[in-house]
């Protein structure tokens, strides 16, 4: 068992570790990844952190855990949306209209969010890619867009540091001057209270509520390539679909 580092929190070395097991096959699809209690052991860690470790594969679908059995590595093979998923992820980035006026509020390094670093496996003091825009059409300020890349990326996709849109959006960008390529793509929506710098942008009044939607890119090796924080005003309708109700 390889010793603890101090560069990497001690739940993202242990999660690394394991997804390093399932990605060289030494832990099969469907085989069974040590529990919280041999983790603890095996790392000289606490419960809290074996478990941590545990739910941040969860989190990125590389593991399940069975109630009453245990937890098992994901067959990704057997997930048949995983590759419409890497499908639609591709048209992530780009998906304003022609429309729509894009005005690129910051474009550089930053420290960036705490869940942004640990996702990105950001080592102590480094630092992020950021972009953040604001997003307008006919009604108005529509959305205000952040997304977050590693800063190694500045390097081999310099245009991510221009403060103008890019035709194709950063996903069509990134694969057209790199080798990295989006396999799928994770999402989650919640509401809460707008920031100052939100209803700044919004012209909404104190206290006024937003709609906010994250978003995680990932590659085939469940790296994140990127993240987008999608922040939205509380009095416009901005998701819709129509479906059958028949069975």
């Amino acid at each position: 068992m390889p010793e603890i580092e101090e560069v990497l929190p001690k739940y993202l070395q242990i999660s690394g570790y394991i997804r390093n097991q399932i990605e060289r096959g030494e832990l099969a699809p469907g085989a069974e990844v040590p529990s919280e209690r041999e983790l603890a052991a095996s790392w000289h860690v606490a419960r809290p952190t074996a478990a941590r470790a545990l739910n941040e594969l969860r989190q990125r679908g590389i593991v399940e855990s069975r109630r009453g059995s245990g937890t098992y590595v994901v067959d990704r093979s057997a997930l048949p949306a995983a590759r419409e998923r890497g499908d639609r992820a591709r048209q992530y980035g780009s998906a304003y209209s022609e429309n729509a006026s894009v005005t690129v509020l910051e474009a550089g390094m930053v420290d960036g969010p705490v869940w942004v670093r640990e996702g990105l496996a950001v080592a102590v003091g480094g630092s992020v890619l950021v972009r953040k825009r604001l997003v307008s059409n006919d009604s108005g300020v529509a959305e205000l867009a952040t997304s977050w890349f590693s800063a190694a990326l500045a390097e081999i996709a310099p245009r991510l540091l221009d403060a103008e849109r890019l035709p194709g959006g950063t996903v069509g960008y990134l694969e057209s001057v790199t080798d990295h390529r989006v396999s799928y793509a994770r999402d989650r929506v919640s509401a809460r209270l707008a920031t100052a710098d939100e209803r700044r942008h919004f012209d909404l009044p104190r206290p006024a509520a937003v709609l906010v939607y994250r978003l995680a890119l990932h590659e085939a090796d469940d790296a994140v390539l990127q993240f987008d924080e999608v922040v939205y005003p509380s009095d416009r309708w901005e998701f819709q679909q129509e479906y059958s109700t028949r069975s």
